[in-house]
């Protein structure tokens, strides 16, 4: 089956194909668990996006110069061992210092050691620049809902 690069936007009652947005993924740091990165990927494929997934181990270097490669509407970072405070401090600087200020940054996973609240983490993350952030075992329905909402796409039944 091939694979259509663009999505119907709605515009003043008539309906439009545009460019499937860009996002670009990856499992940041020395993190190796590969597993929700690629089922991510698949739901945000058929979802209708396009996804430029480095896959695991990725520096915060590769996620800004793909995103600027492929003009991506937003960068996804993955973690689950735990040390994504580490991995992600200074990712939103180097986004603004690369051109690219504005782009969406998500993140989620198991972000940091022991037992925090979540309320906790998302104040982190989001104090470190990230647009969006999901608690272990969030759905990707979650995520794609969301994406669709900061971008400006229309919802799908």
């Amino acid at each position: 089956m091939e694979r259509d690069d663009t999505a119907e936007h709605e515009t003043s009652g008539s309906t439009q194909a545009l460019p499937a947005p860009v996002l670009v993924m990856g499992v940041i740091g020395a993190d190796v668990h590969v597993i929700g990165n690629r089922i991510l990927d698949h739901a945000l494929r058929e979802a209708g996006f396009l996804t430029e997934n480095l896959g695991i181990q990725v520096t915060q270097q590769d996620l800004v110069d793909a995103a600027i490669e492929t003009n991506a509407a937003a960068i996804l970072v993955s973690s689950l061992y735990g040390h994504a405070e580490l991995d992600c401090e200074g990712l939103r600087e180097l986004c603004q210092e690369s051109g690219i200020a504005d782009i969406l940054l998500y993140i989620g996973g198991n972000l940091v050691v022991g037992k925090r609240e979540f309320d906790e983490v998302e104040q982190l993350f989001r104090g470190l620049g990230f647009d969006r952030v999901f608690p272990p075992a969030s759905s990707p329905e979650s995520a794609i809902a969301l994406l669709r909402a900061d971008l400006g796409l229309p919802v799908t039944a």
